[in-house]
């Protein structure tokens, strides 16, 4: 073999060895238990009610179950600096990585025995918002390990990987779901898919605390208390340009939240079947977000940040004009198939490099309190919008106009995020746990 073989061979390991670094492996676990609650009460609830006979605008009311993702802003300071007693030795991360990790699974059982009722859903409102408040704290406690287990280089395949467990996590979750209902019911479905906290959990306990995490002084009066609160935001909003990072962070994804939350809903007025959903929504979706991982990956190491970024802002946006194609042509297995297609590609691409970029934002001393706030400000306004507006939308203006709609409401980010480019923005408002992402940039 001679030395050009043996140097692309080298090559093609350099950019696969990444993914198999243990950083990375645990990414990917943690991503797994990350996704399943969101699909407890995003899809697969939206499917659970409409069968029920449930009317669309409490459905999407629904999607304000969402919102305690949001407020996880307000006691994410908790898991980063308050001591848990007894199992509190060992360590921060992983004792409330397992007590969030519980918390997940008693809330999805409790979401598993309550039955919608269009006159009585008292219950399920409760049952769904403990588990939009049970994933959420898992969520701040997930993602603050994954950002303190991830080197600065390992952020753009850490994100990868955490996004290819997420995928699989909530898509397996809703496609299992679906498949067990079918056959034993909503309860019986929901029940199983609460395995699903498992690997976070067992990562955390095989792989100990993180390595870069940042201790900060210990918490003890009133004083201290109030630092740990306000510190995290002072930190944030002490960066030149912090307040239009944060209005980027808050406007970026709205046309593209609206449209995700209310698929389910088009596909059952489309008259697409539980076996179709499943086929495609769920089995080409996750195929095609995989694919779309895949490529945002290769695009975050040889565009860099800025330049990916920028574009998986462009595909997230027009891809939702792939669905007012679909509402104008009615029920057609193709038309969906590429819809869902370029979706998932579109998100999948975005996932990993907008993803890698909020994780560059956080100082490494407030990684919980910070990434709360950053993944929060990411889905508040679309979430918000779609639970209080989207019902009342579609059946006034129509599918085909509301997807419209939602391809236009993408484009202030994306104006945006090209001014802070232009500007340097970007780069002058990073953390510290994107410390050599400027130099991953100038290699790119």
């Amino acid at each position: 073999m001679d030395a050009h073989s043996i140097e692309q061979r080298r090559g093609v390991w350099d950019s696969v060895k990444p993914y198999f670094e243990k950083e990375s492996l645990a990414a990917f676990a943690l991503g797994l238990s990350s996704g399943f609650p969101y699909a407890m009460i995003g899809a697969t609830l939206t499917t659970r009610l409409a069968q029920d006979g449930i009317d669309k605008k409490t459905v999407t009311a629904f999607t304000l179950a969402f919102l305690v993702y949001n407020l996880k802003i307000f006691w994410a300071w908790i898991i980063d600096g308050v001591r848990l007693p007894v199992i509190g030795g060992l360590g921060q991360r992983v004792s409330w990585m397992l007590v969030c990790g519980v918390l997940v699974i008693a809330a999805v059982l409790n979401l598993a025995f309550v039955q919608p009722l269009p006159n009585a859903m008292a219950a399920t409102v409760i049952a769904a918002v403990l588990v939009g408040a049970a994933g959420a704290s898992f969520d701040i406690v997930i993602d603050a390990y994954r950002i303190e287990t991830l080197k600065p280089y390992q952020l753009g395949t850490g994100s990868g990987m955490s996004q290819y467990g997420w995928r699989i996590g909530s898509a397996g979750a809703g496609a299992l779901a679906l498949v067990v209902s079918a056959r034993h019911g909503w309860s019986a479905g929901y029940a199983v898919c609460a395995l699903f906290a498992l690997p976070a959990m067992l990562t955390a306990v095989l792989l100990g605390e993180p390595a870069r995490r940042k201790v900060v002084v210990q918490k003890r009066g009133v004083v201290e208390v109030w630092s740990s609160i306000a510190g995290p935001f002072a930190e944030f909003f002490r960066r030149n340009g912090a307040w239009l990072v944060l209005t980027f962070i808050l406007v970026h994804k709205i046309g593209d939240t609206l449209a995700n939350l209310t698929f389910r809903l088009l596909f059952d007025d489309l008259g697409f079947s539980n076996d179709e959903i499943a086929l495609y929504d769920v089995g080409l979706g996750f195929w095609a977000y995989l694919i779309g991982v895949f490529i945002g990956g290769v695009a975050f190491a040889k565009m860099g940040l800025k330049r990916s970024v920028m574009l998986s802002l462009v595909l997230m946006g027009f891809s939702n004009l792939s669905f007012a194609a679909l509402a104008a042509a009615g029920h057609s297995n193709w038309g969906m198939a590429g819809a869902i297609g370029f979706e998932n590609i579109s998100s999948g691409f975005g996932g990993v490099v907008v993803i890698a970029y909020f994780s560059a934002l956080c100082d490494l001393r407030f990684t919980a309190a910070q990434y709360a706030l950053i993944s929060a400000g990411a889905s508040v306004v679309g979430r918000f919008l779609t639970g209080t507006t989207a019902g009342a939308m579609i059946e006034t203006f129509g599918y085909v106009n509301f997807y419209l709609l939602t391809t236009v409401a993408s484009l202030p980010g994306m104006v945006i995020f090209w001014w802070m480019c232009r500007t340097g923005l970007v780069d002058q408002a990073m953390g510290t746990a994107g410390e050599d992402v400027a130099e991953l940039e100038a290699d790119a």
